[in-house]
């Protein structure tokens, strides 16, 4: 029986990102299958790639090359949607990565619970995206991609305090900022497929966070560190660039992250609050 690091592995070395997501749909249904029969299925070791498996297309380039998207046309918000399904399609990534990187860290078994849920949410939330790309007469692969949504998962590789802190706790939480005005436009332009997908995926990011926030917290109780001093310095030392509002405060809050955690990041003044 394949452990549950070997099926990470095996979904990040899977190219095809419909395929990725319905092996990750698989895996997490395996696991889920094996906690409520008493008999979980083996933690296990493996080797993650350093990067994981991508398809042919779209082709990525740096940030700074990337065309600007220009979301009052058709063709600027399918842009829109095809940089979201990149985003989710790294998150399956970065979920299953977190699992099978960091099995000589003695965790409890609901932190794998927890980003095997949040993998697989990101799978259905990868192919709501593609689905209303074909809607719209594009696909994802289309058009070119983000290059650096890696970097995250590459500075961390060694460090998982350091993941929960920019994976979820930075970059998943700037989703929260983001997605009203994403879900506003959308819910203007009358575009509903887009609209219900854009509200599926706000309302369970939500617990994405939750859960970086929760473990991260639940590291720093293990060590008695101060988790608002250890998250600023982790950020400073991993994630490019400062934290820029506005912020999403309500579910920020929601997800266990008060502003003295995130304000401080904007002005580099740990007094600021």
């Amino acid at each position: 029986m394949a452990s549950l690091a070997e099926r990470a592995v095996e979904v990040l070395t899977t190219a095809d990102g419909r395929t990725k997501a319905a092996l990750t749909h698989r895996h997490a249904a395996d696991w889920r299958a094996s906690r409520a029969a008493g008999a979980p299925l083996p933690l296990g070791r493996a080797e993650p790639p350093l990067r994981p498996a991508r398809p042919e297309k779209p082709e990525l380039l740096p940030p700074r090359d990337v065309p600007r998207r220009r979301p009052g046309s058709p063709q600027g918000r399918i842009a829109l949607l095809h940089a979201l399904a990149h985003i989710e399609l790294n998150a399956v990534d970065l979920h299953w990565d977190v699992i099978a990187r960091f099995t000589d860290h003695p965790m409890p078994p609901g932190f794998y619970d927890d980003w095997v849920q949040a993998a697989d949410d990101e799978a259905k939330h990868f192919n709501l995206i593609c689905d209303c790309l074909e809607a719209m007469g594009s696909h994802y692969g289309a058009l070119p991609a983000h290059a650096g949504m890696w970097r995250a998962a590459e500075d961390t590789v060694g460090d998982l305090m350091g993941r929960l802190a920019v994976v979820p706790m930075v970059l998943e939480a700037r989703g929260l900022d983001v997605s009203p005005a994403m879900i506003e436009l959308f819910r203007k332009t009358g575009e509903t497929r887009a609209l219900a997908a854009l509200e599926v995926i706000y309302a369970e990011e939500v617990a994405h966070v939750a859960y970086g926030s929760k473990w991260f917290n639940w590291l720093c109780g293990r060590e008695g560190s101060d988790p608002k001093d250890v998250f600023h310095a982790l950020v400073r030392r991993y994630f490019h660039g400062g934290l820029k509002p506005p912020f999403n405060v309500e579910k920020r809050a929601e997800a266990g992250l008060p502003p003295d955690f995130y304000w401080p990041l904007v002005t580099g003044d740990d007094e600021q609050g």
